[in-house]
């Protein structure tokens, strides 16, 4: 007899919560860097445009999406988070590894359309762990 299914840890919905805003928002991020890069040294925010800065943060991305992904999969027994994590991952280190300086469009297309599927593979992992498991110890 299995025992009843438990809340996710606190880790676990954390986790998901601020990987789903972060990927969401390196996407944003991403996405209009190349429209705002002359603004950003006037607004003391030239830090962000900084490659290094850029990998780092798709390195943390991929690190926590992983380790949280990983925590639900134990719960959920569900690889349908990893279906959006995976192709992700692989657009955001491709994105990295693109010459900005001679393919700025091509690397703000992959590293947004990567933060998207890295920000909804959260979310799918919160929404599987959050479902109801019928097992023997459900009442209908």
């Amino acid at each position: 007899m299995s025992s009843p299914p438990t809340r996710p840890s606190w880790f676990a919905r954390l986790a998901d919560r601020f990987g789903a805003t972060v990927s969401f928002l390196c996407a944003v991020h991403c996405a209009l860097l190349p429209l705002v890069i002359a603004a950003l040294p006037m607004l003391g925010l030239g830090f962000l445009a900084d490659h290094r800065f850029e990998r780092v943060f798709v390195v943390f991305a991929g690190v926590l999406a992983l380790s949280s992904l990983l925590v639900g999969f134990r719960r959920h027994q569900s690889f349908r988070a990893f279906w959006f994590l995976v192709p992700g991952i692989v657009l955001l280190l491709s994105g990295i590894v693109v010459d900005v300086d001679h393919a700025a469009v091509g690397h703000a297309v992959l590293v947004s359309i990567g933060g998207v599927l890295v920000a909804f593979a959260h979310v799918v992992n919160l929404r599987l762990a959050h479902v109801h498991v019928h097992d023997e110890c459900c009442g209908h």
